[in-house]
């Protein structure tokens, strides 16, 4: 019986690879791009940094590490919220990471489509964060430190990994 030549090799490789989404976030490589860390200060996010794909925020404050996210939705805005679970931040685990087009929850699982941050509150999904409390322009957006603040408690048990 005749090996498997490389053309195969490759061939399963990339089957393994799309079937698991590496090979998507790995052509893109864009996908859960986290910026430098900012603290004990108002988060400004430039808006021409944000895309579809959803960029992570790191904020410390007073020594508790927070973080934001945001992301261009299909309909074109920009939507902000926690990147920790409403329903599993209990949990330490409750944060997401985006595979292909939707954030998926570490914790339980849950997929939540981009059109869906800032809009859905409750449930199993990450906490928005409102046009009342923050500030958008043609170019920046900026969430309070106040307001960062107020979130720590939401990440009490927070490990992102």
């Amino acid at each position: 019986m005749k090996k498997p030549g490389m053309a195969h090799k490759i061939l399963v490789l990339a089957a393994l690879l799309l079937v698991s989404g590496s090979f998507a976030s790995a052509q893109s490589g864009h996908l859960n791009v986290v910026k430098p860390a900012i603290a004990d200060r108002d988060l400004v996010i430039p808006v021409s940094e944000v895309t579809e794909n959803a960029v992570f925020y790191p904020v410390d404050i007073g020594g508790k590490r927070i973080e934001v996210l945001a992301v261009k939705a299909p309909d074109g805005t920009i939507r902000t919220a926690f990147n920790t679970c409403q329903v599993c931040y209990g949990s330490g685990r409750g944060f997401y990471k985006q595979q292909g087009t939707v954030l998926v929850c570490q914790n339980c699982g849950n997929r939540f489509r981009m059109s869906q941050v800032e809009v859905r509150s409750g449930g199993c999904n990450p906490v928005p964060i409102f046009p009342a409390n923050k500030t958008v322009t043609e170019t920046t957006i900026t969430i309070s430190k106040e307001f960062l603040t107020e979130a720590k408690a939401i990440f009490a048990r927070w490990r992102r990994g």
